[in-house]
Formats: structure tokens, sequence, C-alpha cells
């Protein structure tokens, strides 16, 4: 590059030459402050941050060589002064092909505030990043704009300091062990719009002083131990679209000023100990926005409000577990944009109003543990309903409504304590049925063979009816069924049907089986013989099963609990079932068992529960934990049993 020079005289080109090399020596020494070195106070602070982790599974930490640290993979620098602007760490890597997750293990250096000139702290998700937020952080990074640590196991209070970070915008510290009280001074932040401290320890009051963050746009406070009331003015935040307050201890009324807020899309209160009436809204038009509402297990009571037939957007209601009453309005069925609404757990009486047959969008309908008696049969309109749950509600059918066979979507159904009675309806054949509990009813006759064909099923509880025959063949076709549930019934002949279930899954789908209190006399043989060795929880007792508990039992490595309890099975305790170190509850008594307790018991390392009393069980009781852990009544009425805790065996 040339440059022309037109000098008066030699003077004055002198001069001009001087200035000429001093602006290219400038431009060399930025050059070099931006790229080949690193202002002393960012590399000692990098560095410092560096030395207190001790594993990267990402790798980027050992690439941190030299001096020229904005070269560093995760530092930005300002192009001008050189100075770091940005730390940039989060745990999750985007790559072309994939996202990678990564993990750093070591303490948060305190020196990280020598990064004085600092605007983003992006360390997110590393998930075991430990120490705390520097107490000075609020005097040294007065530039500061984003502070990302989520999901890490930081730890301590968030310091007062923090008010005097003027710039920030964005605070997110989710799912810590961050604890203390809020600061006051987090109102100092008016720059703020997002403020997520949920999953952490806090406790205290929520500080008035929030609402001076006028531009807060999301609040969420969730899953922590905050106490008290809820900010009487918090509807002053007027452009907050998302508010998490669930989870916490808090107490009093719901403040009237949410209201006030026009732009909020989503409010949840949820798991407090909120009372008093829903206050909101008032009138038509105001939260006009409100797709999200939760204020399920509180302390609410009064009336279902009509008003909030108003909330014209919304999508999703959640008031079930208060202790609302009287009849749901009608004006609920204005709400044509519904897709969810829990009611359950409430004290809510009368009828169904026929104006939920216009909740065309409806998806689940909760309406369970109440005082509802019936429902209008216009609600077979409902083409998208694919969940109702409508359990321990005074319906009392004389068998579950035919215009249910109307509902093309349904695939979940929960009709327990309904009053139910006569014989499971062949219409459910026809329907893509993946939930059925139809249990604690007055059903009679035979479990239908049809159920077979249901081949989305995933759980089946028809326990506490009268049900009377045996189990059908069919029910092995069901290869995605997870929990089956028939206990307390009248059926009889094998269980093998239910241990020769196919299954798409490794181990079969098979999780929870319950077919105690019924009268089974066969098939014990079978257990963990076929696919199903996946099994979590079996309870086969209080039948008449006979016989000798298989070796193949040992296959169910993932059972946690084992209950064959009043039957007449006999032979010797399986060695195989030391095996099942998951297991945490074992009942074998009242059978006719014989011989020595196996010593491979003894790596039944879980066990907390253990009862093997009334049998014919003989020997010294293996010696050690768990076994000499549990008391003498776990195996009484064997006679020819000794060892602690009994008394000691006879030389």
């Amino acid at each position: 590059m040339r440059a022309s020079f037109i000098c008066v005289n030699k003077m004055g080109c002198r001069l001009l030459w001087m200035i000429v090399a001093f602006t290219l020596i400038s431009m060399g020494e930025s050059k070099k402050s931006t790229g080949e070195s690193c202002h002393p106070d960012d590399l000692m602070g990098l560095i410092s941050f560096k030395a207190g982790i001790r594993i990267d599974t990402s790798g980027r930490l050992e690439r941190w060589v030299g001096r020229s640290c904005c070269k560093w993979e995760g530092i930005s620098c300002d192009n001008t002064t050189g100075r770091v602007t940005q730390l940039l760490l989060p745990g999750f890597i985007s790559t072309d092909v994939s996202i990678l997750q990564t993990q750093m293990k070591g303490s948060l250096s305190p020196k990280i505030t020598l990064l004085t000139s600092l605007q983003v702290i992006d360390l997110s998700e590393l998930s075991f990043i430990t120490g705390n937020i520097p107490t000075s952080i609020g005097f040294h990074l007065p530039n500061l704009r984003k502070l990302y640590l989520l999901r890490n196991k930081l730890s301590g209070p968030i310091p007062e300091s923090i008010g005097k970070l003027s710039k920030l915008e964005e605070i997110i510290l989710s799912e810590n062990r961050f604890s203390g009280s809020l600061p006051l001074s987090l109102g100092n932040l008016n720059n703020l719009n997002r403020l997520l401290l949920d999953s952490n320890q806090f406790s205290g009051a929520i500080p008035d002083s929030l609402v001076n963050l006028t531009i807060l746009v999301v609040l969420d406070l969730h899953h922590n131990y905050l106490n008290g009331h809820i900010p009487a003015k918090i509807g002053e935040l007027q452009v907050l679209e998302q508010l998490d307050l669930s989870e916490n201890l808090l107490s009093g009324k719901i403040p009237v000023s949410l209201t006030n807020i026009t732009t909020v899309q989503d409010i949840d209160l949820s798991n407090n100990s909120l009372e008093g009436e829903i206050p909101f809204p008032s009138c038509s038009g105001q939260m006009p926005f409100l797709r999200f509402l939760a204020l399920h297990h509180n302390h609410l009571t009064g009336r279902i409000p009509p008003a909030l037939g108003y909330l014209v957007s919304l999508q999703r209601l959640y008031l079930e577990n208060n202790k609302l009453n009287g009849p749901i309005p009608s004006s609920l069925g204005n709400l044509s944009d519904l897709r969810e609404l829990y009611l359950s757990g409430n004290r809510l009486s009368g009828l169904i109003p026929i104006a939920f047959s216009r909740l065309s969008q409806l998806i689940n309908l909760n309406l369970s543990n109440n005082l509802i008696r019936g429902l209008p049969h216009e609600m077979s309109s409902l083409q998208n309903l694919q969940t109702l749950t409508l359990s321990f509600n005074p319906l009392n059918f004389s068998s579950i409504p035919k215009w249910m066979a109307e509902l093309p979507s349904i695939s979940q159904i929960y009709m327990a304590g309904c009053g139910l009675q006569g014989e499971i309806p062949e219409f459910l054949q026809r329907k893509p049925i993946q939930e059925l509990d139809l249990s604690a009813n007055h059903l009679t006759g035979s479990i239908p063979s049809w159920l077979g064909g249901l081949s989305q099923l995933y759980l089946l509880n028809l326990s506490k009816n009268a049900l009377v025959s045996e189990i059908p063949d069919s029910i092995t076709r069901l290869h995605e069924l997870g929990v089956l549930d028939l206990h307390s019934n009248k059926l009889t002949g094998s269980i093998i049907e239910v241990f020769k279930m196919g299954s798409i899954l490794p181990g079969g789908s098979l999780r929870y089986v319950d077919l105690s209190h019924n009268s089974f006399s066969s098939g014990i043989e079978q257990i963990g013989a076929g696919e199903q060795h996946g099994i979590e929880f079996l309870n086969l007792s209080h039948n008449f099963l006979k016989g000798r508990l298989p070796t193949s039992i040992g296959r169910l490595e993932l059972m946690r609990s084992l209950d064959l309890s009043h039957n007449e099975l006999g032979f010797n305790l399986p060695e195989s079932l030391g095996n099942v170190k998951s297991l945490e509850r074992l009942k074998l008594e009242k059978n006719r068992f014989t011989g020595k307790i196996p010593d491979g018991y003894l790596m039944l390392g879980k066990l907390k529960e253990l009862d093997l009393s009334d049998n014919l069980l003989v020997g010294q009781i293996p010696n050690g934990k768990p076994l000499d852990d549990f008391p003498r009544s776990s195996y009484s009425g064997n006679r020819a049993l000794c060892g602690r805790p009994l008394a000691p065996c006879k030389p």
C-alpha cells in the first residue's frame, strides 16, 4: 500500500512521518494484544480457572496453552482492547453431526473476577463444578450481561453484590445447590429479563424488590424452600410471560394483581400451601394470552370461578388436589383451545356440564376423586379425547356408557371405583386402548379373550372385582404389557400364561404383576422361564399355589419386591434367588418350604423387609448381613430353625 504526502517544509514532512510510524506501531501492538498475547489479569484468571478443574471430558482446557488466550477455545475477546469478554464452555457442544455432552469436575476459582471485561459467562450443564459465586462479583465484573451456571453442583448464597451488575440481562442458576435467602439487591437489576433460580435450596421470602424488575420476561423460582407470601404487587411485572413459583412452601392468598399482567402466558403456582379462592380473571379481556395455569396441590377453597371461561387462550388447566367444591361451571366449555383439564382430588359435585361437548381440542380430562354424579352423552363428540379419568366418583353406572364407543381417539380409560356392574363391554376391543383401569367395581363374568387383541395395551387393572374365570391364553399376545393387576377377584387355574408372554423388548415389557387374593393353584414353575424377566414387582400371595419355586426365578434380576406368602409352596428355597441382588422386599411366610436357608441369601444386600415365618425351615440362619438384621418375627414358626436372631443352635 502506497501513500502520497505533500510536505510544506522539511520539518512538516518529518512530523508527518513520525505520526504515520506511531500509527503503524500502535496498530501492530493492537494486533499483538488481541492475537498474540493476553492481558495479565485475564491470563491469571483463566489459568486459575483451569487449575481448579481436575477433569474436562471435552479436552478444551488441555488445549489452553501459551499466552494467546484470545485464541483459546471458548474464549472471545474485544478486538480493540484485547480483553476477554466471553467465557463460553457449556457442557453441550454442537458438531456438524451431533450434540456432545461433556463434563467438568472441579471447583470454580474465585479469581474468575480478574476477567473484568467479561460480558458473558457460560459454564452451564457441566454437571460437576463445585464452589461458590465469588462474593465480590458485583465489584469486578461491571459489564456482565449473561450469567449461565445451570446444572452444576455450585453452592452457597447469591452474593448481595450481584445487585451492582447493572447490565445483567439474564441469570440462570438452575439445578445447583445454592442456598440462603434471595438478596434484596436483585431488585436493582433494571435490565434483567430472565431470572431462573429453580431447583436449588433457596429459603426465606421472595423479596418484594423483585417487582422492580419491570422488563422481566421469565421468573422461575420453582423447586426451592421459599416461604411466606407471593409479593402482593407482582402484577407490576408488566411484560412477564412465564411465572413459575411451584414446589415451594409459599402460603397466603394468590395476589389479585396477577390479573394486571396482560402478557403472561404460563403461570405455575402448584405444590405450595396457598389458600383462599381463585382470584382471576375478574372480567373479560384479562390475561388474553394465558395458555398454561397450574394451581394444583394447594389448599384453595371455594368454587371454580365461572370467569375462568374468559381465558380464551388457555390450553392446560390444573386445579387438582385442592379443596374446591360445588358444580363445575359450564363456562369452561368456552375454552375452545383447551387440551388438558385436571380437576381431580377436590369436592366438586353435580353433573359434568353439557358445554364440555364443545371442548373439541380436549385430549386429557381428569375428574377423579370428586363427587360427580353423571356424564352427558354429548361428550361423545370429543373426537380428540385420548385420556378419560373418572375414578372414584359416585357415578354408579350399570356399565361403561355405550357412547364411549363413539370416541375415536380414546386410548386410556380410568374408571376405578365408579360402581360399574356387569361384564367388561365388547366395544372396547375396537379401540386403541393403552391403559385400562376398571378396578374396585362390581364387574362379574370372565376376563374376555378379546383383551389379547389390544396390541398396544400397557396397563390392565381389573383388581377388586368379582371376576371368576381363568386367565385367557390370548393374554400371551400382549407384547407391550407393563402393568398387570388382577388381585382380589375369584380367578382360578394357572398363572402360567402371564409368564409365557412374548415381548418386543429384551427382557420383556412386564414390570408389575399382582395376582394376589385369588384362587390360582398352578403355574409357579414358569416364573422366570420365559421372556419376561424384567419384572420388578411380583405379588402372588393369598392363593393356593403348589409346587417348587424354580431356579429360573433367579433370572428376575431387576425384581425389588417378591411376595409369595400364604400359599402351599414347598421344597427347598432356590439358591438362585440370591442372584436377585436388587431385591428389597421378600415375603415367603405361611408356606411349606423345607430345608436350610441358602447361604447365597447373604448376597441380598438391599433387602429391607424379610418374612420367612411359618414354614418348615431347619438349620442355622446364615450368619451375616442382611439376614441377622431382621427381627425374630421374620423367622418365627419354623421349629427347627436356629441362630441369630433366634436362639443359638445346639452343638
